[in-house]
């Protein structure tokens, strides 16, 4: 092991790196890292790299979060950081820096079960047992903003419109440096709403399929800073305007054939058995799943009739308004498409709740109902998507099953971070409320 450390970093040098970059993913699925000068780099490698522990257990305010078991509770003690060397990538707007996504241990050398990565890892081993290799494809739209003003470019409903596809020199280059860095990017354009994009990228099998994602989101936010503008995956920042989603695509594969568990071409819809039971799963534990896809109190402005965004628990073949949209082919791209996520969504956490769902629906023998005719979210018999974060939460604290496939350490930390902004959130007074009762009474 100390050997391909050693040529690893070998070859890094050789190719130019200075620096390489340890990268963490937070539980919000931000880049929290360390630089390191090349000749330092090894040593950190084989024996950790220090941060502090709690780094995975801060807010979106990056406040330090009582209680959830990564703070006070082990005293602030710090974490190691271990590169995994697969995941090495060069960050092409910063000549000589090189990143590599880690993971994260506790002191003793025991893996923190707690962070995102490991909690995906965790599941995919759990589906590995079941004799199923799953693909993954993590599919964002995302808002390119005026970097001082924070303004869209352009306004109006252009999606698909030749001249904002390209509106400005960044998207060329940030292409080009997407596929530098592993993103097999396959299409780029604009999309609904004015100063909206959406760049989409090749499915991967497993965890490399996270990383891709991950890398994405961070490498197109800390791109555009550097290029004077301001990307962002938030929900919805305006009310007039399209929100930002996540569409989680889930295949599952056999792991001795590599032929599609989701395909059976003798079925009328073309869907095997296990999809029926995986898609099941999904909608037995949507509420749950609901708080770990959409897990800030904005992402459920998001959530709406007629927005193309999910507003029931629904499924169908190919229905853009349904919270699983069945991709039934007839052949091996067989796969189902999770809409109800938000841009915001941790590609971990938000690939780990389908997962995880869709294996109990698999493990249970769940039965799904037909699909409704015409859009689902035009069927008022269907249950209704929370509307809110805390009714979201109150359903993931209530759903034992989901809980104890995810991890309930992870589970634990993810509800109390996410009560702790609630509480913040309540405390705030808005505009509005002055605006509307600051006269009148």
């Amino acid at each position: 092991m100390t050997a391909d450390i050693a040529q690893t970093i070998a070859a890094l040098a050789a190719a130019g790196v200075r620096y390489v970059r340890f990268e963490l993913p937070d539980l919000h699925g931000t880049s929290r890292s360390k630089t390191i000068p090349i000749a330092k780099v090894e040593d950190y490698a084989r024996r950790g790299l220090n941060l502090y522990g709690g780094t995975l257990a801060q807010d979106t305010a990056a406040q330090v979060v009582p209680g959830c078991g990564l703070n006070a509770e082990i005293c602030y003690a710090d974490s190691l950081l271990f590169p995994d060397w697969t995941t090495v990538q060069p960050v092409p707007w910063k000549p000589g820096v090189a990143k590599v996504i880690c993971d994260s241990h506790f002191i003793d050398g025991t893996i923190m079960e707690q962070a995102p990565r490991r909690v995906l890892a965790r599941l995919l081993d759990h589906a590995a047992e079941q004799g199923l290799e799953v693909t993954l494809g993590h599919e964002f739209e995302f808002y390119v903003l005026d970097g001082p003003t924070r303004e869209p470019l352009f306004q109006g409903v252009h999606i698909f419109n030749s001249l904002r596809n390209d509106y400005c020199d960044f998207f060329t280059p940030l292409l080009d440096h997407l596929q530098t860095m592993g993103v097999d990017v396959i299409t780029h354009n604009c999309e609904y709403a004015g100063s909206q994009f959406e760049i989409n990228f090749g499915a991967g099998r497993g965890l490399a399929a996270a990383d891709k994602a991950f890398t994405f989101k961070n490498a197109v936010k800390e791109f555009a800073h550097h290029s004077g503008y301001h990307a962002t995956f938030m929900s919805k920042p305006w009310p007039d305007r399209a929100g930002c989603g996540c569409h989680v695509h889930i295949g599952l594969l056999e792991r001795t054939s590599g032929r599609n568990r989701m395909l059976d071409r003798a079925d009328p819809q073309g869907l095997s058995l296990t999809a029926r039971h995986f898609i099941a799963g999904i909608l037995a534990h949507a509420a749950a799943l609901s708080a770990l896809c959409n897990p800030t109190v904005n992402c459920y402005h998001r959530l709406k009739p007629h927005t193309f965004a999910p507003s029931n628990v629904s499924w169908g073949i190919e229905d853009r308004s349904a919270l699983v949209r069945v991709k039934a082919s007839g052949d091996e791209h067989t796969h189902i498409e999770m809409r109800g996520a938000s841009g915001l969504s941790n590609p971990y956490i938000s690939a780990a709740a389908v997962l995880a769902s869709g294996l109990l629906g698999i493990e249970q023998q769940l039965t799904l109902a037909s699909p409704v005719n015409g859009p689902s979210e035009d069927d008022p018999n269907l249950p209704p998507l929370p509307t809110r974060l805390e009714s979201a939460l109150d359903a993931l604290a209530t759903d034992s099953d989901l809980q104890h496939l995810i991890g309930t350490e992870f589970v634990h930390l993810f509800n109390t971070v996410k009560r702790f902004e609630l509480q913040r959130f309540y405390s705030h007074i808005s505009d509005w409320e002055r605006a509307e009762y600051f006269e009148v009474y």
